[in-house]
């Protein structure tokens, strides 16, 4: 079946009507999901064109993920939606509401012929790699957050940089890429600073870390802080063993710390604001409405969901640093 034509004097690239050849076949049934497509080297002897030209628009193909390889076998129809423009990996962390708000509002900012399939390496380096190695080649766009993942920077030195982009954390080592994130350090500082006066009514700052989890430059910016205001501080791994006491004021990093701190308060007969305080880290709609309201250091998901949908359609290379504040609210 010849399903590739050219036209000499269209100025188009040779490469570039093989691609829109085989869009044209799929669109017009010729080729469905699941046919084989002729081979590299068919294509290349019945049209004399180069290996390489054939290659690239497979390799366009491939990356939209309107067709795919099997090793040994060939190239196969995988998408019948010619449409699609760019195809995205998405890799994140974990999913929750916040991470939700900033998904739901990249998706809402994308035009209709940017397809996007997500993953999640639920903290776990392994898994991180895997999903990385397992789709190299695959797609137009890789966006990664990489957490804390150790070494994060080996596996996504395998990508194209110019297809690379880089979410909600980075480090030194991914500098070089195109990336929207978080200041957790200079985030954490700043909006305890602004509630330095409520702050400074209790006895204790007490922050809830967990390092298998949370970005280290939350902790760093916490004693920053503690230090510079002269706040007696202590870091907490868990909550298991810990007593809440008159005069603590806690900052939660997980919605489950902050139930299990109101818990706690409402079990030793203590009243939120009035004997203990509490800020938990990132703003969600239930914050605002439980105990009359937690007060929240926040970065602003939707823009930062926004935003990078805004960097994939213009194909912008730059790194932004997502804007931050603290909410008052009646726990402190």
């Amino acid at each position: 079946m010849n399903i590739v034509s050219f036209k000499e004097k269209s100025g188009q690239p040779k490469y570039k009507q093989i691609v829109n050849s085989i869009e044209k076949a799929i669109a017009n049934n010729v080729l469905k999901k699941g046919d084989k497509l002729p081979s590299l080297n068919i294509i290349r002897d019945t049209h004399k064109v180069s290996r390489d030209t054939v290659l690239n628009a497979f390799n366009e193909l491939k990356n939209r993920g309107i067709i795919h390889s099997i090793v040994g076998k060939g190239y196969y129809v995988l998408n019948e939606n010619v449409e699609v423009s760019k195809k995205i990996f998405l890799l994140f962390d974990e999913l929750n509401s916040f991470k939700e708000d900033l998904y739901a509002a990249f998706l809402e900012n994308l035009s209709k012929e940017v397809e996007v399939d997500i993953y999640f390496h639920h903290f776990n380096s392994s898994i991180f790699n895997k999903l990385i190695d397992d789709n190299l080649g695959k797609y137009t766009h890789y966006i990664i957050m990489p957490a804390n993942i150790n070494n994060a920077s080996f596996s996504i030195n395998k990508l194209p940089k110019e297809k690379v982009f880089i979410l909600d954390q980075t480090n030194n080592k991914l500098k070089k890429y195109a990336s929207i994130y978080q200041n957790f350090e200079n985030d954490i500082h700043k909006g305890l600073f602004t509630a330095l006066h409520k702050i400074r009514k209790y006895n204790k700052l007490i922050l809830v870390f967990s390092s298998t989890k949370q970005p280290l430059g939350i902790k760093l910016g916490f004693i920053n802080f503690c230090s510079q205001y002269n706040i007696e501080s202590e870091i907490l791994n868990s909550l298991k063993d810990n007593t809440t006491e008159k005069g603590d004021v806690y900052i939660t990093l997980e919605d489950k710390d902050l139930i299990k701190v109101i818990k706690k308060i409402k079990e030793n007969k203590l009243v939120i604001s009035k004997d203990v305080g509490i800020i938990s880290y990132n703003d969600t709609l239930l914050k605002e409405v439980v105990e009359n309201g937690i007060t929240t250091i926040s970065t602003d998901f939707n823009y930062m969901g926004k935003r990078l949908a805004q960097m994939i359609l213009d194909d912008e290379r730059i790194v932004i640093e997502n804007p931050s504040k603290l909410i008052f609210r009646k726990s402190i």
